[in-house]
């Protein structure tokens, strides 16, 4: 039986991959520096390791036969370096993995590139901004009724967390996904004041929206410890709707893979609403 390890399976998108292959009866080994405060359905096997620490990540692909890698880690999100990707393929590729899904962080990648390299099966996920980068407002809704973001006018085809993982569950579980690279965003496009309003409508609460400038908001990125190349990597992309729209077309069909339409942002809204409360 296929067997299946995923790295990153406490993060927004590996949880869910965990849960989806698990529910559809896969063997799931789950990759985590936190193995006992993890918490994963049952069945799923818990290995503790770091891919900074080759040898806790050779350990876990005992048995393994298809992989889920991310490009970045937490908490520094910095690229490995082409020679440690490639070790860590290499390893990959010794122990009998014969597909790889690599989640992209936004730029061209040594992990990608060493994946391809590699002569094993892959498929690249290209994903748009995430929804659940959303929840970064829960506190502030939470304590003032308020989300103070820059860019009002700015509307950006997010993507629901669970939608990723959908792609990549389909990509290394059945044929047809091998040297693909899925371009993936969500059905709409929306500004921050109107993703304020749904996620309102879906607490049951009153959210308002104050538009802070733009020099307001690095200053508050370099305050949680962010610098300032990073911080303007993502404010620039924030500022420029036209970013999603280069990606939306070319975008792939999450219908298609998954078998079923890429979720909207109020769906989203709903399932994480008491996080809002």
């Amino acid at each position: 039986m296929m067997s299946i390890l995923v790295t990153g399976a406490t993060g927004n998108v590996g949880r869910h991959l965990v849960e989806q292959l698990s529910g559809a009866g896969h063997r799931v080994r789950a990759f985590t520096r936190r193995p006992d405060s993890a918490r994963f359905p049952d069945g799923v096997e818990t290995a503790g390791g770091d891919l900074l620490d080759p040898a806790s990540f050779e350990a876990a692909l005992d048995g393994v036969t298809a992989l889920h890698l991310l490009t970045t880690l937490a908490p520094s999100y910095e690229p490995l370096s082409i020679e440690y990707a490639t070790e860590l393929v290499g390893l990959a590729a010794k122990a009998g993995v014969r597909h790889v899904t690599v989640l992209w962080n936004g730029q061209r990648d040594p992990l990608e590139e060493a994946v391809e390299r590699s002569g094993l099966g892959w498929t690249h996920l290209h994903p748009g901004s995430f929804m659940s980068n959303d929840l970064a407002w829960a506190e502030e809704i939470r304590s003032e009724g308020v989300v103070r973001e820059p860019f009002p006018d700015a509307a950006h085809r997010m993507i629901d967390e669970a939608d990723i993982a959908a792609v990549a569950a389909a990509a290394l579980t059945a044929e047809g996904h091998a040297g693909q690279t899925y371009t993936l965003t969500g059905p709409e496009a929306l500004a921050v004041p109107a993703r304020v309003a749904a996620i309102a409508r879906a607490a049951g609460r009153e959210v308002r929206y104050e538009e802070l400038s733009r020099a307001a908001a690095h200053e508050r990125m370099r305050g949680m410890g962010i610098d300032d190349e990073a911080a303007d990597f993502v404010l620039d992309w924030n500022a420029d709707p036209s970013n999603d729209e280069e990606l939306a077309a070319n975008a792939a069909d999450i219908a298609a893979i998954t078998g079923r339409p890429a979720g909207t942002y109020a769906e989203w809204a709903e399932r994480h609403a008491a996080s809002f409360r």
